[in-house]
């Protein structure tokens, strides 16, 4: 039989999948991009769900660089929000980097109880579907959506791996990832662009996190994963146990 791959949003629904499932979490605007923009700088990233999580942390870590925003907020104390195109500019490396967010970070956090948790954004979909496909069996891209509200940048990357994995030989869950694939496929990169999120980016002066993320599709031929705290870049080189899809 053919693997499976589902689309998917929400933190919430990170649970339906504890049985076997690898998660694929997205959060295009801003949490995954900046966490993996970081990890390819070379910097020690830790993704945590909370504030209070942030705060013991980073009472163990040696100079942290805390990153994020809550409810579209940076909070109280924090360096930066989490902006991929400012942590870009950065030259300070060797400061880990604990990244926190409303949901995007959530997403990350609960698929620790899944089979293995991979982060992706549109700088590394295609290296995550190539690094996953034949690995396991069941997969899921989850966005990171809140409010209720499945962002369409995460519709648009999640239905992008879930099409470049069903080129591959898996087959969708459900109805609902064969519509995700097929309205997104074929799409241009800056088809979400009328979406919340970019508006909210456009009232609040920060289109240039857009351009980042436009003018870095495709650009990184890693995928990365979740293990032991933090998100590590995995080079297709390098192996990992392997769950076969039986054919």
């Amino acid at each position: 039989m053919p693997g499976t791959v589902a689309v998917d949003c929400f933190p919430e629904n990170v649970e339906k999948y504890r049985d076997g499932w690898v998660i694929v979490a997205v959060d295009v605007i801003r949490a995954t991009t900046t966490a993996i923009t970081g990890v390819a700088q070379g910097r020690r990233v830790f993704p945590v769900p909370t504030l209070e999580a942030v705060v013991a942390l980073s009472a163990s870590l040696p100079n942290p660089l805390i990153v994020g925003e809550l409810g579209g907020n940076m909070p109280y104390g924090f360096h930066m929000t989490n902006s991929p195109a400012e942590l870009a500019a950065r030259t300070d490396i060797e400061r880990p980097m604990i990244l926190v967010s409303t949901s995007g970070t959530v997403v990350i956090h609960e698929s620790r109880y899944c089979l293995a948790g991979y982060v992706a954004c549109l700088r590394n979909y295609k290296a995550q579907i190539r690094y996953l496909a034949g690995r396991y069996e069941k997969i899921v891209a989850i966005g990171a959506g809140s409010r209720g509200e499945f962002r369409e940048e995460d519709q648009q990357c999640c239905a992008w791996i879930a099409e470049g994995l069903m080129a591959e030989g898996y087959r969708a869950l459900n109805k609902e990832t064969e519509e995700a694939v097929a309205r997104w496929s074929g799409a241009a990169p800056d088809a979400f662009v009328g979406s919340k999120s970019v508006e909210y980016l456009r009232r609040s002066g920060q289109l240039r996190d857009l351009d980042f993320i436009l003018s870095h599709v495709d650009d990184l031929n890693t995928a990365f994963i979740f293990q032991n705290d933090e998100i590590v870049m995995l080079p297709e080189k390098v192996k990992v146990p392997v769950v076969r899809v039986n054919t």
